[in-house]
């Protein structure tokens, strides 16, 4: 994640330590010194939308299928607790909609990880919002991907974003904190105006905006990816939003996720326009150390399979069934995690030559390896050859 409001703005939020500790990019373990990995665990395949751009390929109505047990999952948690993971990220599917959710909140919470849920929103009615308050979620990410129609076309299912919008209006009303993900693509990219208007006016203080990874049904709209120039632009965009919302003393939390050359954009942005900002800029992407899949995030499915983030699904590194996932994030004889925290010195193409790559860590593999070289350049890096030219920084 690069948080502009953490780069552009100074100011500090809840998540900035496990980014921008001084000691994080040196870590190959997790995200600080004695601290495990945040772990994305899509708890369920079930969901009730149909989105096109579905990297765990959800599967529409009820389906279990071999999903961990509750047992299973309690176990799961406990070594979790025992690794020191400080966040445990409930995804899917759609978790709400898996029978035993709750509970293992709860359980989570008493193991002392802090929970967070990503879900569509969509089944938040007034009671549901309660439960989850009462379950003590840190932080409930909500997906909308355009607004109204825009939005129901995306994710598959009409109706979609007024039951989406309802259920960030329930969490809201209850103190419950919330925010939206959005992900760039070209089906989303004319509504990215819109999206700001929704969180200034829903008075929403968090919002994060996905690249489009080319993953699970990702990768069959991977040709809907938005060009680089339009990469460009959007981050023009989030840029000068992050710095008006400021100015106008609007308090939202900003984000990009998947693809750290927006942080070099960001600060190439600063060396022009806030040159009081760009040094100090430099030294938080140098804490972050850019990508850190693998290492500072991991991954598990609702089967219990283990991968280096939750859209690098070519690359199996085990299964917590067979063995726990911290002997498996720990094995120093597994070839594909060594090459994930040693990636520098395997990265070919644009990302192996490139000057940013302390900043970058050569972006997301998950994109990278549709060429079939887990090594590979990421595609979706806008960087010119210009601006990766040069000394190493």
């Amino acid at each position: 994640m690069i948080s502009l409001t953490k780069l552009l703005l100074g100011q500090k939020k809840y998540g900035d330590d496990l980014r921008y500790n001084t000691d994080s990019n040196l870590q190959s373990y997790g995200t600080s010194i004695g601290k495990g990995p945040v772990v994305v665990w899509n708890a369920t395949r079930s969901c009730n939308l149909k989105c096109i751009h579905c990297y765990s390929n959800a599967v529409y109505g009820n389906n279990r299928g071999s999903e961990l047990s509750t047992n299973e999952a309690e176990n799961f948690i406990d070594d979790l607790a025992g690794f020191n993971v400080p966040v445990l990220l409930y995804s899917g599917g759609e978790p709400l909609m898996r029978h035993d959710i709750f509970h293992l909140i709860d359980y989570t919470r008493a193991n002392g990880i802090r929970p967070v849920l990503s879900t569509n929103g969509t089944l938040i009615t007034p009671d549901m919002a309660e439960t989850i308050k009462n379950s003590d979620v840190s932080y409930v990410g909500i997906s909308l991907d355009g607004i109204g129609k825009d939005n129901d076309e995306f994710r598959g299912i009409k109706g979609a974003y007024d039951k989406a919008l309802g259920g960030i209006r329930n969490l809201s009303k209850i103190g419950q904190k919330v925010g939206l993900r959005f992900t760039i693509s070209r089906h989303t990219y004319r509504s990215l105006n819109d999206i700001f208007d929704l969180v200034e006016s829903e008075k929403i203080p968090r919002i994060c905006f996905y690249h489009l990874a080319y993953s699970g049904r990702g990768y069959n709209i991977m040709n809907n990816d938005i060009s680089k120039e339009e990469s460009r632009k959007a981050l023009d965009l989030i840029i000068s939003k992050t710095m008006e919302l400021s100015e106008e003393d609007i308090d939202v939390e900003i984000l990009t996720v998947d693809n750290h050359a927006d942080g070099i954009y960001i600060y190439n942005w600063a060396l022009e326009n806030a040159p009081d900002r760009a040094d100090e800029i430099l030294k938080l992407l140098k804490n972050n150390g850019g990508n850190r899949s693998g290492m500072a995030i991991g991954s598990v499915n609702c089967d219990g399979n283990v991968y280096p983030d939750q859209f690098t699904r070519n690359v199996n590194l085990g299964n917590i069934r067979e063995q726990k996932f911290s002997e498996i994030w720990t094995d120093k004889t597994n070839p594909i995690l060594n090459g994930f925290r040693k990636r520098k010195s395997l990265l070919e193409g644009r990302c192996g030559k490139c000057k940013w790559i302390n900043l970058c860590n050569g972006n997301l593999r998950a994109r990278a390896s549709i060429s079939g070289n887990l090594w590979d350049s990421d595609p979706a890096c806008y960087l010119t050859d210009d601006e990766i030219s040069g000394e190493l920084v």
